[in-house]
């Protein structure tokens, strides 16, 4: 028998299990949460202070500055997370907290979090 309010698409399914990994973390101003979204084309990166509830910084695959080494997708993920942390550097960020969004760690979310290890940043 099916339940009522069962999720249904791929993307309630992932809302669920964005929501699962929230309730066990959080970000704050000395260590932010780093979330990854990733669209079918595109990726983005950004550092949120949960306590505030504010975005301090943001860096996606067409910001201005992004070096890619390498063709493809997943290039362009790691390109994206050493450019987070050149930029969270500059603003006095050295630790966070990884949420991966729902999202297996694999492929580009994993290059994110390697580019990011790359640029400085500890988590």
């Amino acid at each position: 028998m099916r339940r009522i309010h069962a999720p249904k698409t791929r993307s309630q399914l992932r809302y669920r299990r964005h929501l699962r990994v929230r309730s066990k973390l959080a970000g704050s101003a000395e260590r932010p949460r780093l979330v990854v979204f990733r669209s079918l084309k595109h990726i983005y990166a950004q550092l949120v202070d949960d306590d505030r509830g504010v975005t301090l910084l943001g860096v996606s695959d067409g910001s201005e500055g992004i070096a890619v080494d390498g063709e493809g997708k997943v290039a362009r993920g790691k390109a994206v997370g050493k450019l987070l942390a050149e930029k969270a550097k500059a603003a006095g960020f050295s630790r966070v907290v990884f949420d991966r969004a729902g999202y297996r760690y694999h492929g580009r979310v994993q290059a994110v979090a390697e580019g990011a290890r790359e640029g400085g940043l500890e988590f």
